[in-house]
């Protein structure tokens, strides 16, 4: 029964621990076994809490044993990408250069708030070298690898976070974005990915990449998990000074508010080309399913993509310039070198993309107030192969890397809440991701739908075919 639990969800697994139908312990040392059995072949964990994680589960099966009440995430195992601070484990941010750092003193808010609810911290993901990736592929620790075929990229830069929960290591992980980095791992890797509006979740203890536009979020295999994860993450922390003062809202209770009443609509223009049809097609199964006819255009949005690639060259520059001054050898080359041309660019062009930022969001805003929804593309494609430089899109040769997030990344520009939901198509091995993009504070009603959408089996996160 504890491998069927951790093929299914969260919630399963913290309703059989409160039952006492399965242990805490044994779920965690079941999680335990799978990583050590399928890690290798995914290369999703960095660092395993293995002695920590069985503390924590024996806490939690004596408290249930006193008659304690357990939290809604009872025993159940997560992971957290590894720029997140970890009691006792250097933060490695995917870098070579963060090894050297001191282990950190205290786990980072969102994770204390994870394990508060019940969760059982289980180990750190791979990433991309401080973030600043869209693949997966990791110069130090070694790709990530999609679950689903192992020869594929996971996406980035959470790429190890996505792995862990479609490879049925963990059923919840914790990643960053600033660009795409939890919604390009969720479309790659078929599961769902939640990016809270800007400034919503703390992001105290988090190895920060480009404060102006980082966010932190949950992938989870089911939306349910997604919302449970989000509501313990909720909550002021005056360690965190970019989270704005917002009322703390659940939203799991009103999951089951469903769709009715809502105006959904597909975005056009920009996100209707310079992809794959299966991007499209995508969006497609999705707006039938809602019986969104409406099309809309978001003005502008070419201009946003340019101008978050400027301001984030400058800000990681200036974040990382005391460090390429003195181990500019000890980067992936291919992180140094957008670094050092960020470095390069002319402090007034930040200027004129941060201006442009405020109009870009109020075109945004003004869509919002004729529709509750936005559909779109997550990513332009299915996942690329391992090595992978270029494809074709639009008939045109195009280079991966930076060309992955041309959908996400006007989006988090301006910081609007989505829910990527994984499509799956008949006969194929790979699956692909669409945004639902909502209103700023409105995570509640992208979960909405796309709780509907699982619900109905429009979209869905299957644990991908693995050794035992």
């Amino acid at each position: 029964m504890t491998a069927e639990l951790l093929d299914g969800s969260a919630q399963a697994i913290a309703a059989a621990v409160r039952s006492g139908r399965a242990s805490a312990r044994e779920i965690v040392q079941e999680t335990l076994r799978r990583i050590e059995v399928r890690n290798s072949a995914l290369g999703a964990f960095t660092d395993v809490t293995a002695t920590r994680a069985l503390a924590k589960a024996d806490a939690i099966d004596m408290g249930r044993a006193r008659g304690a009440s357990l939290g809604p995430l009872a025993g159940a195992p997560f992971a957290v990408k590894n720029l997140y601070d970890i009691e006792g484990v250097p933060t490695r941010a995917g870098s070579k250069i963060n090894r050297d750092r001191a282990p950190a003193e205290s786990d980072a808010t969102l994770i204390a708030r994870l394990e508060a609810a019940g969760g059982v911290l289980v180990g750190a993901l791979n990433m991309g070298e401080y973030a600043y990736d869209f693949t997966g592929q990791n110069a130090h620790y070694g790709p990530s690898r999609n679950p689903h075929d192992l020869g594929h990229m996971t996406g980035g830069s959470s790429g190890g976070s996505a792995a862990a929960v479609a490879g049925g290591l963990v059923p919840i992980a914790l990643g960053s974005d600033t660009n795409g980095s939890i919604r390009v791992p969720s479309s790659f890797c078929g599961v769902f990915g939640l990016k809270p509006t800007y400034g919503r979740l703390s992001r105290a203890g988090a190895f920060p990449f480009v404060a102006s536009l980082d966010h932190v979020g949950p992938f989870g295999r089911t939306v349910g998990d997604l919302a449970l994860a989000y509501d313990a993450m909720l909550g002021r922390d005056d360690a965190d000074p970019a989270q704005a003062d917002m009322p703390a809202t659940p939203v799991t209770q009103t999951l089951e508010d469903g769709v009715a009443g809502l105006c959904v609509a597909t975005l056009g223009g920009y996100f209707a080309r310079s992809a794959e049809p299966c991007a499209f097609s995508a969006v497609g199964a999705l707006a039938r399913a809602l019986k969104a006819e409406r099309v809309v255009e978001l003005a502008g949005a070419e201009e946003a993509r340019s101008a978050a690639y400027l301001i984030t060259m400058v800000e990681g520059a200036a974040l990382h310039l005391e460090r390429l001054r003195e181990r500019a050898a000890d980067f992936d080359p291919d992180v140094r070198d957008r670094l050092i041309a960020g470095a390069m660019l002319p402090g007034a062009w930040v200027v004129q993309a941060q201006k442009f930022r405020r109009r870009f969001r109020a075109a945004a805003l003004a869509l919002f107030r004729g529709v509750d929804i936005l559909l779109a593309p997550a990513t332009p494609c299915r996942a690329p192969k391992l090595g992978q430089k270029t494809f074709v899109l639009d008939g045109q040769e195009m280079l991966v890397r930076p060309n992955i997030g041309l959908f996400t990344q006007p989006i988090s520009f301006i910081g609007l809440p989505v829910v990527t939901a994984p499509v799956w198509t008949e006969g194929e091995k790979l699956p692909i991701g669409v945004q639902i993009i909502a209103a700023p504070w409105r995570e509640d009603l992208a979960l909405r739908v796309a709780w509907a959408l699982e619900r109905d089996g429009v979209v869905r996160a299957p644990v991908a075919k693995l050794s035992p």
